[in-house]
């Protein structure tokens, strides 16, 4: 069935320097040169013996070559499983639920309080310049705050953070 597979074996030193030309890539060199012998393997009645073997190999692996990056081009470029970016990122729909449940409870504020925790806590604005705004005295808008605040932990099922005192000598 097959002339004489030694004169293949023969070239296979020559094949993978010349497909590590044409790839620049060991792996993919590798492949091609297999892809190649395979080829050259199915059609090998088709070589003419008056021919030397070498540039009917080359020939083959050439075309083999632009067949790959032709593939490439329309399906994407190959990479390795260490080389793959991390593609996944974590679930969002938690954050969005609380971000709807925060969103609701602050809308159910009495108008007053809604409006000092939203320019204190979402516009940052300070203490004095949020007074000034709603043109209220600084303690009322703290009150208003502290009682905002409060309620929005209620609301929200969150505990009220204590501070620690500390015993100073």
């Amino acid at each position: 069935m097959f002339r004489d597979r030694s004169l293949l074996i023969a070239e296979i030193p020559h094949l993978r320097r010349y497909a590590r030309a044409l790839c620049r890539d060991p792996d993919t060199a590798d492949d091609l040169v297999q892809r190649c012998l395979e080829r050259a393997l199915k059609k090998f009645h088709l070589w003419q013996t008056d021919r030397r073997l070498r540039p009917w190999l080359f020939t083959i692996m050439y075309n083999l070559h632009v067949d790959m990056i032709r593939e490439t081009r329309f399906s994407g470029k190959t990479v390795g499983l260490g080389e793959v970016p991390e593609l996944s990122q974590p679930a969002r729909q938690e954050d969005h639920v609380n971000l709807t449940r925060v969103l609701a409870a602050i809308d159910a504020l009495p108008r007053e309080q809604r409006d000092v925790l939203v320019l204190v806590g979402v516009r940052e604005l300070s203490y004095a310049d949020a007074a000034k705004v709603l043109s209220i005295p600084l303690g009322t808008l703290m009150s208003r705050l502290n009682r905002g605040r409060e309620r929005l932990r209620q609301t929200l099922g969150m505990e009220k953070k204590t501070a620690v005192l500390r015993k100073v000598k």
